[in-house]
């Protein structure tokens, strides 16, 4: 028994078994309700992958087939972005959606060779949808100056990023890189890879993407105002009270303690991943 023509999309998008496809003509509405939930979310997280990875190209946060995204779907599975691809160029059916544990379930492409890295954030943070690795000209070259960009500065990206650690250097490809972020990953958002490039995490796609845009941001206002010879840091008060600030403007968004300032040794607002992507907008 083959089902119907008008399911062969949902099938399609939702890569259910061929005894599934079976049993669809005769599914409660339910299930029906479901899986067309699942069907429209794959195909909109597809097109907006796509958009991240042209903006990414577009505004020089990766040349050539540099960089991969992933996010989250709502069944558990992994969508993420093919190997060698040219981040600008792709088309949403370039995409590869893999399960928690890294097995490809559907698309002809191979996953991003930096797929270990993406299943770890993911799976170590549920309250993470998304992941963007880039390699942004400024961010980048700290990284490899061995710099973390962890100091009080700006207050947007204190409220929003509390800092950006530098994890150890890693082979690029490999599971080592996935372990050099764990220590940080249950309290940082934004990442440095030593040598290597940035990776930053999302309640979604688009704030990964903006803080993505904001480590770099802030990297090139550091780089320009020790150009200019001196960069003044936040007292612990100024970061106390800015905390202090958006966790009463934002209250509704509780998590746990942000640790932003190595010296105060401060944290009182609510976790990055839970801040308004658009605060300080």
């Amino acid at each position: 028994m083959r089902a119907p023509t008008r399911w062969s999309a949902i099938i399609k998008l939702t890569h259910y078994s061929e005894r599934t496809k079976e049993l669809i003509p005769f599914a409660p509405r339910a299930l029906i309700v479901v899986m067309v939930q699942v069907a429209s979310s794959l195909f909109t997280l597809r097109r907006e992958m796509v958009e991240i990875g042209r903006r990414m190209y577009e505004r020089g946060l990766v040349v050539a087939a540099e960089g991969n995204i992933s996010a989250r779907l709502p069944e558990g599975n992994i969508l993420i972005t093919p190997a060698g691809f040219c981040k600008g160029r792709m088309n949403p059916e370039d995409m590869v959606v893999v399960t928690p544990e890294g097995k490809r379930v559907q698309g002809n492409n191979r996953a991003s060779t930096e797929l270990g890295m993406h299943l770890t954030a993911l799976g170590k943070r549920p309250d993470v949808r998304a992941a963007v690795h880039a390699h942004p000209p400024y961010a980048t070259a700290f990284a490899v100056a061995g710099i973390p960009l962890a100091d009080c500065i700006l207050p947007e990206v204190v409220a929003t990023l509390g800092g950006v650690p530098l994890a150890d250097y890693a082979t690029p490809s490999t599971p080592q890189v996935g372990a050099s972020i764990e220590r940080y990953l249950d309290k940082f958002d934004a990442f440095l890879l030593k040598n290597h490039g940035v990776l930053t995490l999302g309640p979604d796609l688009e704030s990964a993407f903006r803080k993505m845009e904001t480590v770099e941001r802030f990297a090139q206002i550091i780089h320009l105002a020790r150009s200019l010879g001196t960069v003044d840091e936040m007292t612990c008060k100024q970061v106390n009270d800015l905390l202090a600030l958006t966790h009463n403007l934002h209250s509704r968004f509780s998590g746990a303690e942000t640790p932003v300032c190595g010296h105060c040794h401060v944290g009182t607002g609510p976790s990055p991943s839970n801040m308004p992507s658009g605060y300080g907008s």
